[in-house]
Parts: C-alpha cells; sequence; structure tokens
C-alpha cells in the first residue's frame, strides 16, 4: 500500500525520495506512532516533505490517496455545533435587502453580540435578533445584514461581515505553477533593468570583432560583467475571503515574478495591511512579522507591488479594531501610508472586474490612499502599473 502511497506523492510533483520513503517504513517498523490515521500524516509529512512550500501539495496528494479524511476546525468559543448547522437558505430581494437597518457602528455591533452571547441560551434560526441562521440578524450566517458579524458556516456570498467569527486557514500561493500564456511574464518585463557589474565573466562579441579585425586577424577576446537584474521588488499578498476567488490568476502573476526578478520580497495580508504580516499562512498566528520591521529592512528603492481585491468593510481600512479577525491598534489606512511614504514607487494590482470598482465602497478609499496607483489585474493593466513604477 505504502509504494502506491509513494508514487501517488511522485506523480503530484513532490520531490520525494527513496530514501525518504525507508526512512518513513523504518519509523512504522519502529512503531514510533500509535496506529492512527492523523499520526500517520504527521509522520509521513515529517520524513518525506524536505520544505514547507510542498506543505499544501502533500495534503491534496494525501486526501486522495487516502479518501474520506476529515478537516478539523478549531472554534473561537464553544458554542454548540448544531446552533451552526445550515439548515436554511433564504433569498432576499432587493426590496427586503433595503429594509434591513444598520446596527449603528462597529462598537455598538460588538456590545451587542456580547450581550447575546451571554443571554441566548438555544440555537435559532430564521429571524431578525439572536444569533443563528437564514435570517436579517447582524449575527449568524447564511442570511443577509449589511453591517453584520459572521459565525460559524459559509458566507451566503453577500460579503458585508465587518468581522468574521471563526477559524480561518489559508494557503500559500504557490510560485511554481505553470503560466498558460507568456503575457504576464512580457508585461512584468518592462519594469526590469539592467545593469553592468563585477569581474568580466562574458564575451562582448561586437569588441571581439573589432579587435580581432583590428590585430591582423589574430582572435582577440574581449570580456565584459555579466548585466545583472538590479529591480527590486516588495509584493504584499492579499490571501483569504474573497480573494479564493482569484486564486488561479494571482498565482500566476506571482509565479511569473519569480522567474522575472531577481530581487523579489514578498509577505501575506488579509483584506488590508495592519501592524503585522506573515510569509507562511500555516503558522501566520505565530511567525508574525511586524509591518514597521518591513519598513525599516527595505530601502526606498524597492517597488512596492499590493496585490488584492480591495473588497472589504469600509471600517476594515478607517477604523481601529476594525479588522474581521482581531482588534487592530491602528486603522488599515495608517499603514498604507506609512508604507506609500517609504516606498514612492507602489502600485495595487486588483484582480477584481473593473466594472465592480465604483460599487465597492473600500476599493474607492485605498485608490484614494494610494493617489489612484490602482490597476485591473489584466494585460493592460499590468502595462501600466509597470509604466508607473519605471517612472
Amino acid at each position: 500500500m505504502l509504494i502506491d502511497f509513494f508514487y501517488t506523492l511522485r506523480e503530484a510533483r513532490l520531490p520525494v525520495s527513496v530514501k525518504e520513503y525507508l526512512t518513513l517504513i523504518e519509523a512504522l517498523r519502529e512503531r514510533v506512532i500509535a496506529p492512527s490515521l492523523d499520526e500517520f500524516y504527521y509522520l509521513a509529512r515529517l520524513t518525506l516533505v524536505k520544505d514547507e512550500r510542498y506543505f499544501d501539495k502533500f495534503d491534496q496528494a494525501f486526501a486522495a490517496y487516502f479518501h474520506g479524511v476529515a478537516a478539523l476546525t478549531e472554534t473561537a468559543f464553544d458554542i454548540p455545533p448544531e446552533w451552526l448547522k445550515k439548515r436554511l437558505e433564504r433569498e432576499f430581494t432587493a426590496d427586503e435587502k433595503a429594509q434591513v437597518e444598520a446596527m449603528g457602528g462597529l462598537d455598538k455591533l460588538m456590545e451587542r453580540l456580547k450581550q447575546l452571547f451571554d443571554e441566548q441560551k438555544a440555537r435559532h434560526e430564521g429571524g431578525n435578533k439572536w444569533i443563528g441562521t437564514g435570517g436579517t440578524s447582524p449575527f449568524g450566517h447564511g442570511g443577509y445584514n449589511p453591517e453584520g458579524v459572521r459565525i460559524g458556516g459559509e458566507s451566503a456570498g453577500n460579503r458585508t461581515a465587518v468581522k468574521v467569527w471563526e477559524a480561518r486557514g489559508y494557503r500559500d500561493y504557490d510560485d511554481q505553477v505553470e503560466i498558460g500564456t507568456r503575457n504576464i511574464k512580457v508585461a512584468l518585463r518592462r519594469l526590469r533593468r539592467f545593469a553592468r557589474e563585477g569581474a568580466a565573466e562574458e564575451l562582448d562579441l561586437p569588441d571581439t570583432i573589432r579587435s580581432t579585425a583590428a590585430n591582423a586577424g589574430w582572435l582577440d577576446l574581449k570580456m565584459v560583467p555579466e548585466r545583472h537584474n538590479t529591480v527590486k521588488v516588495l509584493m504584499l499578498l492579499d490571501v483569504g475571503g474573497s480573494m479564493d476567488d482569484h486564486i488561479k490568476r494571482t498565482e500566476e502573476l506571482f509565479s511569473a515574478a519569480k522567474v522575472e526578478f531577481k530581487h523579489l520580497e514578498f509577505y501575506y495580508f488579509h483584506n488590508c495591511v495592519y501592524d503585522h504580516l506573515w510569509k507562511n499562512n500555516r503558522r501566520r498566528h505565530v511567525e508574525r512579522i511586524a509591518t514597521s520591521d518591513v519598513l525599516h529592512r527595505f530601502t526606498s528603492d524597492y517597488k512596492l507591488i499590493y496585490v488584492g481585491d480591495a473588497t472589504m468593510s469600509p471600517y476594515e481600512v478607517l477604523q481601529p479594531g476594525g479588522s474581521v479577525e482581531y482588534n487592530n491598534p491602528e486603522a488599515g489606512a495608517v499603514w498604507l501610508r506609512r508604507l506609500a511614504d517609504q516606498f514612492p514607487h507602489h502600485v495595487w494590482l486588483n484582480p477584481e472586474p473593473q466594472g465592480l470598482w465604483e460599487y465597492r465602497q473600500s476599493i474607492a478609499i485605498i485608490r484614494q490612499l494610494l493617489g489612484d496607483r490602482m490597476y485591473p489585474l489584466t494585460l493592460a493593466g499590468l502595462e501600466a502599473a509597470m509604466r508607473t513604477l519605471s517612472k
């Protein structure tokens, strides 16, 4: 059975060697784990995966081979799971949505949520007051409210929640995605700038021909320093939530950027940049990187490229504590201004269709903060963004 598992990993393009496979077999013979599928998963990942960037591919291959593997999730509060089970899907007309009133601000919304946690003793659905499902209450999931807190379950697709009360797992963008077209690379290439540096390493053919001819035909080789790509790029990538709709294009852009830019640094954020970023989505809660450290680490000659749909509640940009995940001490707008001051060459690439931008208040706010340097993630948008960064 494990031979087939080994070949499944190889077919998933994981760099698994025979030596690592034999190490796994030896560990099983020594009975270092209990007879549990969960413990086998961790042992197999430990012995077979050499680099964390392959964890996502390993998980997919493992789940494909061992059918029926259940995903475990954490809960932020000890809420009975039957409360959060989605049993009712309601569709609201435009008139019904227009009649739903906001709660009066973020602080009042969170104060009301705390009160309901103290008062509510049973599951509820379809109403407009309690924490439940399929209703117009600001708290729960599967319904509609223009300023709500989604608790458990999936979004109904309205994307109006100002807080999301759940453990959310994001995965890193794959930097090895095969590009279906060269257009993205060609557009990014407009930003590259080359300079000759260091010792002579490559043949200068025109000067060699000229020198040989002047030397009566005796070969006279002329060398010049190799040309190096001198452009330095800092890329900040929005991940999770509404960005799940744009994973493919974002991965293609990320993969192309890894090829085209020798000096590329990247970090992840969710919705808006706050006081910390991260490099690994699986460990984003324990391996945070202070945004202030990033500001001090990279010099102002770096080109800053944001990639995100900028689709969120305006609170998330303008108000302290507006993040859907934690109480950020400073507003996202403050950090966007600091980054703009440190990196004068900056753009925002937005995969959301440009025709929808006028309906997203948060997009208008971020465009204003960045001096209207937001471009669609299209070929024309990429070319325009690269021209702006080159100035």
